[in-house]
């Protein structure tokens, strides 16, 4: 249950960077807009603070009366409303710019993962893909609605601001372009020592979800074993790990927004004292002084928000490293065929092929078989044989390292993965039904189907008689996994859906294991039903279910060790003679 995550080498740092900065068209026009209207309210704020000092100077020195001022004051309460309304704006454009940008992000993975397959699916954590799916993406909303937009404005704003202070003050406008640089400096020195502290956390929370699925997952296994306390220290330990990550990662952010904070209210002082000395001297006249002064504040504002939004950049280069990952893996389908021979005519010829795991551990070799139109064909062999390979190779989600499968004269590389799945059926060991109806999961095989056509393929399955003893029948809501269900209930439900399908190759996973023998004896009577006019391909453990095949072949260590009709095999073949004989009728 504690099994550690499997060590993968680390994303370099830019090639993440550059997919985050990739990841920005997503965002349409909102991006810019937010950027431009943020720009907009920045030069509005220059308007305010001349507008503003010159009230005060009228006031204070030139003794003007209110109604004097007055225009000037209704002029600034609109700058001021404009530009509370411009901050607004901004902030719903940059929204909208980063829900753009996960929206098409999470597309992307989720179309992705579908193209790799469940093949790929076995070699990752549920828990850590859920993770990145969810709260991975979600981490990138930081990124792209505050610190994206704040780096844009640290650019422009601060140029506008520094270009009317030169004009007014050239004292200040040196200090300001001295001491400005310091703050960026700092705060990507200090970042360089965050990025490894976030793609840490980031890790240890994948872990933990991981870890937690799992917990959840294996419960009553736990509770039998009576580990669920020893599993529980194991729990706090990682969470453990994952609080001192971020108490980490949240120290380097409360120490880089001091330091920030500190040069930027030093640079405003030593800009004040600058101007106040001058003023006491008769050097500077007090409205370009008082606007200047009302300038420095807001010339930091954007260097020290954008100090403020850099965590949000070291945490979505911790999310997006795993996203990228996922988005680089080779494998998955690029054949653009659609239009697929027809399997009722066609043969399907698999040609040497030969299929090894990343970890080393050979599946097939040089293996060939020719499988008929209309044919039932069984596939035995001891656990390791190479059975379930050769399926996801049928299927599409792997691709053989050599060899070939071809459908007539047509490769099944060059063949569009939808168009190919389109002919195949499938019956796992375990069938998925996901929450809704029991008439919603049957027409999963032909989404457009009416009631009397689901209704026609349950009484193909055998599953109409117990499916109308539901309470609401057909309209039955069915729990997660098919919570509410029997074993035998579900596989009967997954093979409806298959005659839904009507395709013309099914392949079935040992559909009856785990079956007591009554459910076993109605899902083997409806596979029959099914393979009528159809190629059936079966995985089979219990042999007994494979004796009315037209052929059998029996794998051994990724070959063919023997092909043919169950009473041949008994005679010529001393492997199937073994299995046979070692399992009663099952292997």
């Amino acid at each position: 249950m504690s099994n550690e995550n499997k060590s993968k080498p680390h994303k370099p740092d830019p090639a993440i960077t550059a997919a985050l900065k990739g990841w920005k068209t997503h965002s349409g026009f909102w991006l810019k807009a937010a950027v431009a209207i943020g720009l907009t309210s920045g030069l509005l704020l220059i308007a305010q603070a001349w507008l503003l000092a010159n009230i005060v100077n009228a006031v204070v020195f030139a003794k003007a009366a209110l109604a004097d001022v007055m225009p000037s004051l209704w002029g600034l309460l609109a700058l001021f409303l404009l530009r509370a309304g411009l901050a607004w704006a901004s902030e719903q454009a940059a929204f909208h710019a980063a829900v753009q940008v996960k929206l098409a992000i999470r597309a992307q993975l989720y179309q992705k993962v579908q193209q790799l397959g469940p093949a790929w699916l076995t070699g990752e954590r549920s828990g850590d893909l859920l993770n990145t799916l969810s709260d991975g993406v979600e981490a990138l909303e930081a990124y792209y609605a505050r610190y994206i937009p704040a780096m844009s404005l640290m650019a422009l704003v601060p140029l506008a601001i520094l270009v009317f202070v030169l004009a007014n003050d050239w004292l200040s406008a040196v200090v300001m372009l001295v001491t400005a640089p310091l703050i960026p400096a700092f705060m990507i020195l200090i970042g360089k020592g965050t990025e490894k502290r976030n793609q840490q956390q980031w890790q240890q929370l994948a872990r933990m979800s991981a870890h937690f699925l799992d917990v959840i997952q294996g419960l009553t296994t736990l509770k039998l074993f009576n580990a669920s306390r020893r599993e529980a220290q194991v729990v706090a330990q990682i969470s453990d790990q994952y609080r001192q990550s971020t108490m980490s990662v949240l120290r380097v952010a409360f120490l880089s927004s001091f330091v920030l904070e500190f040069f930027g209210t030093v640079s405003i002082a030593i800009i004040a004292v600058l101007i106040g000395f001058r003023l006491f001297w008769g050097e500077l006249d007090f409205l370009y002084g008082f606007f200047v002064l009302l300038l420095a504040p807001e010339f930091y504002l954007p260097l020290r928000n954008m100090g403020t939004q850099y965590h949000a950049r070291m945490a979505a280069i911790g999310a997006a490293e795993k996203m990228v990952g996922i988005l680089e893996e080779k494998g998955g389908e690029e054949g653009e065929v659609m239009c697929v021979p027809e399997l009722r005519t066609h043969s399907l010829v698999l040609q040497n092929l030969s299929f090894t795991y990343p970890d080393a551990r050979t599946a097939l070799t040089n293996f060939s078989l020719d499988i008929h139109p209309n044919e039932t064909l069984a596939i035995v062999g001891a656990s390791g044989a190479g059975k379930t390979t050769l399926i996801n190779l049928l299927m599409g989600f792997l691709q053989p390292q050599s060899g070939q499968i071809l459908i007539g004269d047509t490769p099944l590389t060059a063949i569009a993965p939808d168009a190919w799945r389109k002919q195949l059926a499938w019956l796992p060991q375990k069938p998925q039904l996901f929450p809704g109806t029991v008439a919603d999961n049957i027409r999963l095989g032909n989404p457009s189907a009416t009631l009397e056509q689901v209704q026609a393929a349950a009484e193909q399955a055998y599953a109409a008689e117990f499916i109308v003893k539901l309470p609401q029948g057909y309209d039955t809501l069915i729990g997660e996994a098919g919570q509410g269900l029997s074993g035998g209930q579900v596989q009967r439900i997954a093979l409806a859906r298959a005659f839904l399908k009507d395709a013309p190759l099914v392949i079935l996973d040992e559909a009856t294991a785990n079956l007591d023998r009554a459910s076993e004896t109605l899902v083997q009577a409806g596979v029959e039903r099914l393979a009528q006019g159809r190629t059936l391909v079966m995985i089979a453990h219990r042999l007994r279910t494979v004796q009315t095949a037209d052929r059998i072949v029996v794998l051994d260590q990724g070959t063919v060790s023997a092909i043919g009709a169950h009473a041949e095999l008994l005679v010529s073949s001393p492997l199937y003679q073994q299995m046979q004989a070692a399992y009663g009728g099952e292997a």
